[in-house]
Order: structure tokens, then sequence, then C-alpha cells
């Protein structure tokens, strides 16, 4: 009995005897080379260091062997970067890059004139390159803006449905629209504030927003919420309504989209997107409770129909 009473004891000063294990002895992590310091340091402020994947897309590139000889390479070359020099006695620009083609083709070229003329080698990056495109921006503004004043016009004399105007029934495309504006508004602050954060996005692309800094993994989650909404409106639009009057209202959708995303990237610039936002998102819900309100059911065929008279889907008329 005696023994059982100090079983307990005997644990406890087991437990509190225990050894302390200290971990496995390894190197400090952080005990590298000055050129390996130097590596981490320079990825971390340009963004791309050895090894790292460039295509050309610029008619041609020339570069300097190290023997001094000009080589060239021309557009859709893909380039690996080979080494990466610092030159402060060079006044134009001190950081020169080793970029190689292949064993034979390999040369330096000052920073500032190689970015000019490659992109990151991945399709995500090239796909941000071409919409951050100032003078695309601009131009597509001024045709979007043209075509779609113009389209909407026309759909509204045929009395066609509309988005905003001459709604269906459906929450999705003014869900649709609501997004794109706030997807461009986001995407135009990203560009303001966070430029560095989306500099290292645009070489470093990911579609997963959870492996992202939490203002880039909210625009791509904004963006696949773009896409599934999408889809939800093709499928909705395709059942409410006629082939022909579905395409119209597709087509209508697609111009008031393009319209917000130009028009909300744009202004958010001024910081007139933000207040711009609150009373689009306000005017949208309203004038769709009041769309939506008091539709009408066809008295043969059961469909919805936005007003008396011939129902478009079996053609009774409706009193």
């Amino acid at each position: 009995m005696e023994k059982i009473k100090l079983l307990p004891f005997c644990l406890l000063c087991l437990l509190l005897s225990a050894c302390y294990n200290q971990g496995q002895q390894t190197p400090d992590a952080w005990d590298l080379t000055v050129e390996q310091l130097d590596s981490i340091s320079f990825s971390t402020t340009h963004h791309y260091t050895q090894g790292y994947n460039f295509v050309v897309i610029a008619d041609s590139l020339q570069l300097v062997s190290d023997d001094g000889d000009t080589l060239y390479v021309v557009a859709d070359d893909r380039l690996v970067v080979a080494d990466i020099d610092i030159q402060p006695q060079d006044s134009i620009d001190s950081v020169w890059v080793k970029v190689a083609r292949d064993q034979l083709t390999l040369g330096w070229q000052r920073e500032s004139e190689l970015l000019k003329r490659v992109l990151p080698d991945d399709p995500i990056s090239e796909f941000i390159d071409f919409f951050s495109n100032s003078h695309l921006l601009i131009f597509l503004a001024f045709v979007v803006l043209t075509g779609a004043v113009y389209g909407l016009l026309r759909l509204r004399r045929r009395n066609a449905n509309i988005v905003h105007f001459h709604d269906i029934d459906s929450f999705y495309p003014m869900l649709l629209c609501l997004l794109v504006a706030a997807s461009a508004t986001l995407y135009a602050t990203i560009q303001m504030f966070g430029a560095e954060t989306w500099r290292h996005f645009y070489y470093h692309p990911s579609l997963n927003p959870f492996a992202l800094p939490p203002v880039l993994g909210l625009f791509l989650s904004s963006v696949w919420a773009i896409i599934v909404v999408g889809v939800a409106v093709l499928f909705d639009v395709l059942r409410r309504l006629p082939l022909g009057d579905a395409l119209l209202y597709l087509g209508g959708l697609a111009a008031v989209c393009a319209v917000d995303y130009v028009v909300f990237s744009l202004t958010t610039l001024w910081y007139v997107g933000y207040p711009l936002l609150v009373a689009y998102v306000v005017w949208a819900v309203r004038r769709y409770a009041r769309s939506v309100h008091g539709r009408y059911l066809c008295g043969q065929c059961g469909h919805e129909i936005p007003e008396k008279g011939v129902c478009p889907y079996c053609g009774a008329v409706n009193e």
C-alpha cells in the first residue's frame, strides 16, 4: 500500500527531472555568404534574381558578351538571368544583368534597357502587362464608352431588357456589374498605394488568393467571383429570355461592365472612384428593386413577362 502511495510522487519527480532537448544542432539559417545575402537583398527590391526567366517582346535586344562582342536576341526568345552586377560608376544605370538564351548566346545589358524589352515568362504576367498598358487603356476607354452609349441607346429604343434600366427578374446581372466596379476600384487602389506589392505579384503571379498578401488575395477573389457570377448570369439569362432577347441582353450587360471597368479604374486614380462606387451600389440596388417589382406572369405559359401585352414566349395576349 505504501508503494502505491509513493507512485504519484515518483512520477512527479520523473517529470520534473526530465532532460531538456535543445533540438538538433544545425547551422544558423542566415549564416550565408556575402553573395547570397546580396542576392536576397536584390530579389527583395527588384523582385527577380539569378535563374529568373524572361521572354523578349521587342523586335530585338542587344547584349554585350564578356569579350565585348555585340549579340542580339529577338522577339519570343526565352532568356534566363545568369548573373547580376552592380557598377556604381555607371551614371546611366548601375545595375547590369547578364542573360542567356543558350550556352552560346549570353551577354550583359543595363536593367533599365532590359526590362523595357522583356516580360516575365508567365502567361499571367503577360496578361497583366497587356491590361496595364496606359495607351491601350485610353484607347479602350474611348472605344468602350462610345460603343456602349450607342448600343445602350439602340437597345432602349427597341424596349429591350437592359441591366439597371429595363432589367430582368434576376439578381446576378446587377451583382456582376457591382463586382466589376468594385474590382476596378480595388485594382486602381493597389496601383496607387501598393505598387511594390503589385510589382512582386507581377513577377511572381499566382491564381491562389490564399497564397497572396491580403489585399492581393481580396482582389484575386473578386476576379474569381466575377467568373463564377458571370457563368450564373449566362445560364439564368438563357433560362429567362428567348435566345434573341438573351443575346441582346448579354451584349448590353457586357457593355455596362466594360463602362464600369473603365470609369472606376480611371476615376479612382483621382480619388473620385470611392464615393462614386458607394453611389453606384446604392443606385443599382434601388433600380433593381424597382424594376423587378410588379412582374407579370403569362396566363398561357406561366413565364414571367415584364409588362402586359404579347408574351415573347408563346405569343399569347395578356390584358
